[in-house]
């Protein structure tokens, strides 16, 4: 089946956990579940180690991914944290893993690998990963993971996934890549060589700015064993009621996208005419450096956007004046949402490594909603000329 019908429908040869024919999934909200007998089980035991709900979100995922394997969370981040555990249970205790990461990634993921992940064991090395050849100067000869983010956060760097897979695989290392930005809808690293995909389900795959999830999805057993693992002990699982809710937003994935992307190159147009505006960063863009990555390794650009003003008041003023759009944090979800890296996503990140890297007191990013285009072009026109 065409994914938009695997969002909807669910692949066909799940078996049913719900005997009703109910077409709305079942929320099982228990903490426990009753044995037939002794030494027998539903196959559901306790809603920490597996519920119904959640395991058919994480089959869905999974599906969606090409992955075999798929693991819920309660947030991206706690994601991300378990698989970073479930790595370091393969190591010998007391050896270093060393990380090469994008240089333009998620603020909350590099504060992870700066703080717990330098105490699990791992050392990180951030660079351009755009291109190959810093991906190898960065590479050490306990280098296992390359870590990266395509489309980046916030400067939209695009990284040639399946040259970066056919590296990390020469050096004996594996490749993770965070599709938050365009989701399996538009973008499949795992068939592209991707040894893992990490993503927030929070974001576009819940589209609603309602319910906190992440999910891991891989091909890899022995990883996946690891996973249930530190699944069972740490009880990050994500719960059933917000299982459903994820479900329930994937349905219509497909739709939102479609139109956030066909909304976002509007916007793109509209921005590129405002003399407030110095400079967009969106895949999408002939000139942009990723563009003819883009169009090699996804169906679509996404829907966010970064672009940089002429000055920091212009910066405030803008966040001020939004009447539609809102200033917040967070992205993918239908209301549109402009936010500022430099005191939200990468707060953590120190200034002089902010300003270095191009994040800096002039830069704004928009997650691009379903309203009206023409409603969100005028609502930022406004905004940046009053």
């Amino acid at each position: 089946m065409n994914i938009d019908t695997i969002c909807v429908r669910g692949r066909i040869d799940y078996e049913a956990c719900d005997k009703t024919g109910a077409i709305a999934l079942p929320i099982y909200q228990s903490a426990t579940f009753a044995h037939p007998a002794l030494g027998q089980s539903t196959g559901y035991d306790y809603s920490r180690l597996k519920n119904p709900t959640r395991d058919y979100l994480e089959k869905l995922v999974a599906s969606l991914d090409h992955a075999e394997f798929g693991f819920a969370y309660n947030c991206g981040l706690a994601a991300i944290t378990a698989l970073f555990d479930a790595i370091i249970l393969n190591e010998k205790e007391g050896e270093r893993i060393h990380v090469v990461c994008s240089d333009d990634l998620y603020g909350g993921t590099e504060r992870f690998l700066n703080t717990i992940g330098k105490k699990l064991g791992f050392d990180t090395t951030y660079t351009d990963t755009t291109e190959l050849e810093n991906v190898r100067r960065a590479s050490k000869q306990n280098t296992k993971i390359i870590f990266i983010e395509t489309p980046g956060n916030p400067l939209m760097k695009i990284t040639d996934i399946k040259k970066t897979a056919e590296y990390a695989h020469s050096i004996g290392a594996i490749l993770i890549v965070d599709n938050t930005f365009l989701t399996p809808y538009l973008q499949q690293p795992i068939l592209l060589g991707a040894d893992v995909v990490v993503q927030s389900g929070t974001k576009f795959l819940c589209g609603h700015n309602d319910t906190l999830a992440g999910f891991v999805t891989t091909n890899d057993k022995n990883l996946a064993e690891k996973l249930e693992i530190i699944t069972k002990t740490t009880g990050s699982a994500l719960p059933p009621f917000d299982s459903y809710m994820i479900v329930r937003g994937i349905k219509t994935l497909s739709v939102r996208l479609d139109r956030q992307c066909e909304n976002a190159l509007k916007i793109v147009e509209a921005l590129k005419e405002n003399p407030r505006v110095k400079e967009i960063l969106f895949p999408g863009l002939p000139e942009s450096k990723g563009y003819e990555i883009s169009k090699t390794q996804a169906t679509g650009f996404g829907s966010m956007i970064s672009f940089y003003v002429d000055s920091p008041e212009t910066v405030a003023r803008v966040l001020k004046n939004v009447k539609i759009i809102h200033f917040a944090e967070s992205l993918g979800g239908i209301d549109t949402l402009i936010t500022y890296p430099a005191t939200q996503t990468h707060v953590d990140v120190p200034e002089e490594e902010r300003n270095k890297r191009g994040i800096t007191d002039t830069l704004l990013r928009l997650s691009v909603g379903i309203e009206n285009a023409d409603d969100l072009i005028e609502d930022l026109s406004q905004a940046l000329r009053e």
